[in-house]
């Protein structure tokens, strides 16, 4: 299933999740390009989102509002559904109002097949390939990866150094998947140093030793963080 972490709160763009995208509210146009692939639940942490989910009839779960990261948040909405342990959960953020259906499916299809394996922790997420002048940026999370396709480490430094002049960059698309049981065991594991140091909070399972395996998409999505952003994407999006 899918379940997408809405908090109403943010810093750069003051409820952001409820901005208007072509008369739907964002966390909503979110839902509505991936519900025709799977059970969708909203987990916010405000009445307000709650109300408006249920106007245009996408399912709707308060949650806490001490949650430190939207990881959290999907954890405590998986436990209030009582999903199964092999249950598969897609987080896909409220504020990637443009994500493609393709890239939740092939993320999907990549997990299924490490429960074809047997694998005792899942979590999966996708990247693409970017340039050397995207690389710069620090808001654009770089990810490099071994030889299995699992991430070896996540910077928002351009990583790897260009030394040798012939890097190829790869860029990370914050949707993450898990299954029921690993996502609960994901959020059980301490802090990691790094992950702090980051700021970010798919570290802590590299730290830990568990494997993030990471799918290849074309996608050309990205996350809104400021009204500008919001504004850039109804210019590409919405032609």
């Amino acid at each position: 299933m899918i379940i997408i972490p809405a908090r109403l709160a943010s810093t750069r763009f003051p409820q952001k999740v409820l901005a208007d995208i072509d008369g739907v509210p964002m966390v909503v146009h979110t839902a509505n390009r991936v519900k025709h692939l799977d059970r969708v639940v909203i987990a916010t942490d405000d009445e307000k989102i709650i109300l408006t989910c249920k106007a245009h009839g996408i399912e709707a779960m308060l949650t806490s509002t001490t949650h430190k990261s939207g990881t959290d948040r999907i954890n405590e909405c998986a436990q209030i559904l009582e999903l199964d342990d092999d249950e598969l959960i897609i987080n896909v953020q409220a504020d990637e109002p443009f994500i493609e259906p393709e890239v939740v499916k092939a993320l999907t299809d990549r997990l299924k097949s490490l429960q074809n394996k047997k694998e005792d922790f899942i979590m999966g997420s996708c990247y693409n390939a970017i340039n050397a002048e995207a690389a710069q940026d620090p808001n654009l999370v770089k990810v490099v990866l071994n030889s299995e396709h699992n991430a070896i480490y996540f910077s928002r430094s351009p990583i790897p150094y260009n030394q040798s002049g012939t890097a190829t960059y790869f860029g990370h698309i914050g949707i993450y998947g898990f299954s029921k049981k690993s996502l609960q065991e994901f959020c059980s594991l301490d802090d990691a140093p790094i992950e702090d140091v980051e700021k970010l909070e798919q570290l802590r399972a590299i730290y830990h030793g568990k494997k993030i395996s990471m799918v290849k998409v074309a996608s050309t999505g990205f996350g809104i963080d400021t009204p500008e952003d919001l504004a850039r994407a109804k210019k590409i999006f919405l032609l």
